[in-house]
């Protein structure tokens, strides 16, 4: 493959006037001056990919594109006032036209029709993107940053590909892999795993675990052991968004990496949420950030995006390829084909197996399969989780109870999936009648990972997505939603008469916007607190479900008791990690089904317990790996 670029040249007919060849990550583009060749070349490019097996796209020389102001002026000819388009923007650089709209499938038309009529009449390539059906600024500045940096990211995706196809730089008798446990290793928290082969380096998760203070070591992963370096980093690659999965990666390019970080789109729009949202946590508790604002950039910047079952190498001998996880907005297990065959490796992240209101269940079928890294959240056996539906039950009558008393509702939320997940579980029992039309605010953050989400409905599962595209019925644009933007705001919601329903983060209570309302309104017997998500050892979440009656916040002098009178519930039943029950059906129906079982993110008994179950049923080779522990798969 070293010289993959010369191979594919050699298809080339005398007058295709190739006027550059090169790559955008593991994809191969061709730009040619040749007019004719541009809509005449599809035979050829089929012959090369049947050959070669990569992706290869021919795009025009931006040379033969029309002028930017009367391309615009055909491309609003060509597409229909119903599309709705917000934006269009050139990519000079890659002869690409990046159009922003509402209504995406009217903008691309029957069979694609109408983007044929606009690279035929302007010579640019049309890229459709959604434009939120709330409006969302993290979307709009990420959008900003690619389009401002696209001659970096031209040059970064050719030096991504010169690595993938640069051949084999280790020798290839001695191959191997392996897997050392920087974080998650039977805990809850800062997941961070690196896969090694003699050839590549690859980190899995980079996180913090929430539960711990940003000045305890404990809380960020094993960086400071003989295997990791930095510099030696071929890829980094994130399961999903969540703190504890993604919220370091700005930090290793505050360190100095330089390499791609592979993720969905959706995990990169809220990973850049977050991370934000992490450094401004940081500065308002007076503490040191562990990165800035351009760091998340820089981040955003070398994160090149994949669908769910699109292949791509990431380096010579690792091939990746993401599928759905159900856990969150676009997270994904991400599976490995390491070394043309030698190994197949699956790292499930956080995942659920089950169809959510929001999200189908997770996959279970891949082309090959020797070992799993597994989830262990709920992996005890002692961990009962109620059924969605009675979960449903009590959420109705838990509301009606505190509305006919004249309280207040507060769900804590993890501010990624459950959030959304609870907003479609209210809007539905609002619309069924099966609870009162009561307004439902939605804080800062949820609101705005919430317009993350009308961004990217393909990632639903099937029922929500019939409901957006055929009936247009969007439950995320309910009017029973109202956002709270400001502190200004919040105090109106927490002196308001009428009972409501307040959906604020931190799921776990520590810190946010959910504290601040738990302070106000705990006193009162009338209102009452629903945790729905996983709550860890130490946190105000499981101390407030341990029974404590009385919290003290501050310091010294400064301290400040509140009297827990409000009820307390607990509905497991809505979380969107898999339940042992769960795991274990998940094992049963791999296909194919495979010869290592690995357990890792879980309280170090449910991982032991979860692993020993599975050798015992599943007669596979299970083991709980400690923190700093190197298992070899092959």
């Amino acid at each position: 493959m070293a010289n993959i670029l010369d191979e594919v040249l050699k298809y080339m007919p005398s007058d295709a006037q190739i006027s550059e060849a090169g790559f955008e990550g593991a994809n191969i583009v061709l730009y040619t001056k040749n007019k004719d060749f541009v809509f005449n070349a599809n035979g050829i490019l089929k012959t090369i990919v049947d050959n070669i097996r990569k992706r290869v796209e021919l795009r025009p020389d931006p040379s033969l594109t029309m002028d930017t102001e009367n391309a615009k002026s055909i491309i609003e000819g060509v597409l229909p006032e119903e599309a709705k388009v917000a934006n269009i923007i050139f990519d000079q650089q890659r002869s690409r036209v990046i159009i922003e709209a509402e209504k995406p499938g009217l903008a691309i038309g029957k069979q694609g029709e109408l983007l044929k009529e606009i690279k035929k009449k302007t010579l640019w390539i049309p890229i459709v993107q959604r434009t939120p059906g709330i409006r969302s600024k993290i979307i709009e500045n990420i959008r900003y940053v690619l389009y401002e940096n696209n001659d970096f990211r031209k040059k970064f995706l050719n030096k991504v590909g010169k690595r993938v196809y640069g051949g084999w730089t280790k020798e290839k008798r001695h191959e191997w892999v392996r897997l050392t446990m920087l974080g998650g290793g039977r805990q809850v928290g800062r997941s961070c795993v690196l896969l090694q082969t003699p050839e590549s380096k690859v980190l899995l998760d980079c996180g913090i675990d929430p539960s711990k203070s940003l000045t305890d070591p404990e809380a960020f992963p094993y960086f400071d052991v003989p295997e990791f370096n930095l510099n030696d980093l071929d890829a980094v690659v994130i399961s999903h968004s969540h703190l504890d999965h993604g919220s370091l990666v700005p930090y290793l390019f505050k360190m100095g990496y330089e390499g791609p970080v592979y993720m969905t789109a959706p995990t990169r729009d809220i990973t850049a949420l977050l991370c934000l949202d992490f450094i401004n946590i940081s500065q308002r508790e007076g503490t040191n950030a562990l990165y800035g604002s351009v760091d998340v950039k820089s981040m955003v910047k070398h994160t090149i995006c994949l669908n769910y079952e699109e292949v791509t190498d990431i380096t010579p001998d690792v091939r990746l390829t993401f599928y759905n996880a159900g856990h969150t907005l676009g997270s994904c297990m991400v599976h490995l084909h390491i070394g043309n065959g030698l190994h197949n490796f699956l790292y499930t992240g956080d995942m659920k197996f089950e169809n959510s209101n929001l999200l189908a269940a997770a996959a279970t079928r891949f082309p090959r399969l020797e070992t799993v890294l597994i989830e262990s959240t709920y992996g005890g056996r002692d961990d009962k989780v109620t059924s969605r539906k009675d979960s449903e039950d009590y959420l109705v009558q838990v509301v009606k109870e505190v509305v006919q008393r004249g309280g207040k509702i507060i769900m804590p939320v993890l501010g990624v999936g459950r959030s959304q997940e609870i907003m479609l579980i209210v809007e539905k029992l609002v619309r069924e009648g099966q609870i009162p039309k009561l307004p439902v605010f939605v804080q800062g953050m949820v609101w705005d990972i919430t317009a993350i989400h009308t961004t990217y409905p393909d990632f639903f599962n099937i029922r929500v997505k019939r409901n957006i595209f055929h009936k247009d019925q969007n439950p995320f644009l309910s009017d029973i939603f109202k956002q709270v933007g400001s502190q200004k705001e919040q105090k109106e919601v927490i002196d308001k008469k009428e009972s409501c329903i307040i959906i604020a983060t931190s799921g776990m209570m520590q810190g946010g916007a959910s504290v601040e309302y738990f302070k106000q309104l705990a006193e009162n017997k009338k209102n009452a607190l629903i945790l729905t998500c996983y709550q860890a050892e130490g946190t105000l979440g499981r101390r407030l479900q341990n029974g404590e009656k009385e919290i003290n916040f501050g310091a010294g002098e400064r301290r400040d008791i509140v009297n827990v009178n409000l009820d307390i519930h607990t509905i497991s039943g809505f979380s969107g990690h898999a339940s042992r029950h769960e795991l274990m059906n998940f094992i049963r129906r791999l296909e194919p089904r495979p010869k290592k079982i690995i357990t890792n993110h879980g309280e170090s008994s449910k991982c032991i317990d979860l692993a020993t179950t599975m050798h015992k049923v599943y007669k596979v080779e299970s083991i709980a790996p400690k923190n700093l522990e190197t298992i070899r798969l092959k």
